[in-house]
């Protein structure tokens, strides 16, 4: 995979994953249940602190650094999720939205500075992109539209 393969591959799950809630009034991506008590709001806060997260630690695995290990630092994935989700409780529904959209731009831009070698096979550098971005998105594009069929 190069690295136009993967900004496609990017782009398209993104598409998918904004769409799963386009259309929706503010109200409705406030309800909580999409996943467990998350609204819809929630779970953009979520995806986007993950590519923050990818923003920071893609650096460190260019120049071969380590990168935290959740359980070791936080006690777990869950526990990050749940820390990060209290940290960001307060913002309002246009803030995360906004925070959403000035996150994946500057990981969009910062993708088109990298070094094509990072992209050519299954580096770390491309494991830690698809785990929080390609792959990350459509599930939660799934619940998002799961969750709106069962209101339906």
């Amino acid at each position: 995979m190069n690295r136009a393969q993967l900004l496609n591959r990017i782009a398209a799950t993104w598409e998918d994953f904004t769409s799963s809630y386009a259309g929706l009034p503010e109200a409705e991506l406030l309800d909580p249940g999409v996943i467990g008590e998350w609204s819809v709001r929630d779970v953009i806060t979520h995806v986007t602190t993950w590519e923050e997260e990818t923003l920071m630690l893609l650096p460190r695995i260019m120049r071969g650094q380590r990168t935290p290990r959740y359980s070791s630092t936080y006690g777990s994935i869950d526990a990050f999720n749940d820390l990060m989700m209290q940290r960001k409780r307060d913002l309002s529904l246009q803030q995360v939205l906004e925070a959403q959209q000035a996150t994946h731009a500057r990981l969009l831009a910062f993708l088109d500075q990298v070094p094509e070698e990072q992209f050519a096979s299954e580096t770390r550098f491309r494991r830690r992109l698809r785990l929080d971005t390609y792959s990350h998105y459509p599930e939660h594009a799934e619940a998002i539209r799961t969750w709106r069929s069962r209101r339906r």
